[in-house]
């Protein structure tokens, strides 16, 4: 199956309830590559990228995120596949 990779912006309450670390493990849990950081404007910014169903399957889980996130929108745009080996948090942008 071919690899593809998904550029999110996540918005809602979704930075102080440990959305980044959430986004870390589920996405690793799925064998997914790429990162993840909080952007200055509140929302959270992440590229994922691994075998199509499982990077759907991460966007479907993403809406909901851990249990004290609120996801009011997830915008997502295909991006192209960088040569990742792990799943990491980033710096704030």
């Amino acid at each position: 199956m071919p690899v593809v990779a998904r550029h999110l912006m996540i918005l809602g309450r979704v930075q102080g309830v440990f959305y980044r670390n959430w986004t870390v493990e589920t996405a690793r849990s799925l064998g997914l590559t790429g990162w993840v950081r909080n952007r200055m404007d509140g929302s959270v910014e992440a590229l994922v990228q691994g075998e199509a169903d499982m990077v759907d399957r991460f966007v479907t889980l993403a809406q909901d995120g851990p249990p004290a996130a609120k996801v009011a929108r997830i915008e997502a745009a295909n991006a192209p596949v960088e040569a990742l080996n792990s799943f990491e948090k980033r710096p704030t942008a």
